[in-house]
């Protein structure tokens, strides 16, 4: 008869709990791999050295973001963008009041101004599912002027 009542056995509570843990760690796992990951969506920062003011590539961007940078009167800056998707605005303010640019629904293309006055410039951008490529550069750097030759 013993051996008759071992078949009939309920499962252990360790089986259980093993059968739980496992399946929690399934879902987990799931969500975790699911979840954007830092580079999926968003702005990603590249090189800021040589004059350049500001360089990124966007991915599903739907931000704001502003960027500060000190400029001379005179100086040249040159603004490069390529959008792949969504929309991009771009605005470029002085903190002494001056408005060099303001641009709303960017397509691809580029655009130099003149520095009217030394200030702090803020560089403002926005996107709504923006995807492409904005790079921001002072040509009158010095590191620079090779560029603005060619």
């Amino acid at each position: 008869m013993s051996s008759g009542s071992l078949s009939k056995k309920k499962p252990s509570v360790l089986v259980l709990v093993s059968a739980i843990l496992c399946v929690l760690s399934v879902v987990v796992i799931y969500v975790l791999t699911s979840l954007p990951g830092p580079n999926d969506d968003g702005i990603v920062i590249l090189d800021s050295t040589n004059g350049t003011i500001f360089e990124a590539e966007l991915k599903k961007y739907s931000s704001n973001n502003k960027f500060e940078a000190e400029l001379n009167k005179g100086d040249i800056v040159k603004v490069e963008f390529e959008r792949k998707n969504g929309e991009i605005s771009l605005s470029i303010n002085g903190k002494n009041g001056s408005e060099p640019y303001t641009g709303n629904a960017l397509k691809s293309g580029m655009f130099t101004f003149t520095v009217q006055e030394t200030d702090t410039y803020v560089f403002s951008l926005a996107g709504k599912d923006a995807s492409g490529k904005i790079k921001i550069v002072n040509l009158s750097d010095s590191k620079n002027q090779a560029e603005t030759t060619q």
